[in-house]
């Protein structure tokens, strides 16, 4: 079934926006896979003609908004204090300071009603990449993913223990949102 024209909004009032990350390094045990929630962001999605080709997509995210949700694996679990120090050093890695957004914006939607691919630019820290976002809707939700490689944006991934544990390179994007008329 086609959605109407129209403009259409996403935000954490309808839905979640997660990051994932992993572990790689000989200290890899040490550390933990993180679930970091978007706990501010706002996405507007604009559809004409019925034609995926010529709907628009963007997504805007508050750095100083991530919240770290659940640190999987690890020798032991995750402490409030834990948390705190990695919403810290995630502040410092994205330069919230400098650049309290992160953006995305289509440039180009295939696909159908139903399932679609979205080529578009993300901005991390002031730089600019091109990403594509897998995404598919069932009834008025909308659910998807991409990866993001950090050092495609000038980002280090995080190290510990002299470089033996590494967070990867690769962090997962996956969002889930009710689709909601402006």
């Amino acid at each position: 079934m086609a959605m109407a024209d129209g403009t259409y909004r996403l935000g954490p009032e309808s839905g979640e926006l997660l990051l994932k990350t992993s572990r790689s390094g000989m200290g890899r045990r040490a550390g933990h896979d993180l679930v970091i929630e978007v706990t501010g962001w706002e996405g507007e999605v604009t559809l004409a003609g019925g034609e995926p080709d010529k709907a628009t997509v963007s997504v805007r995210v508050e750095v100083d908004s991530l919240e770290v949700r659940d640190g999987l694996g690890g020798v032991k679990p995750l402490t409030d204090k834990d948390r705190a120090e990695i919403k810290n050093r995630l502040r410092d890695i994205l330069d919230s300071g400098s650049h309290p957004e992160i953006s995305f914006a289509s440039t180009s939607v295939a696909g159908s009603a139903e399932s679609a691919t979205v080529e578009g630019d993300l901005t991390i820290r002031g730089r600019t990449a091109s990403v594509t976002v897998s995404v598919e809707r069932v009834d008025d939700r909308v659910r998807g993913s991409t990866t993001v490689t950090q050092t495609r944006w000038g980002i280090q991934p995080y190290t510990a223990f002299l470089g033996a544990l590494k967070v990867a390179d690769d962090v997962a994007v996956e969002f889930d949102a009710m689709l909601s008329e402006l």
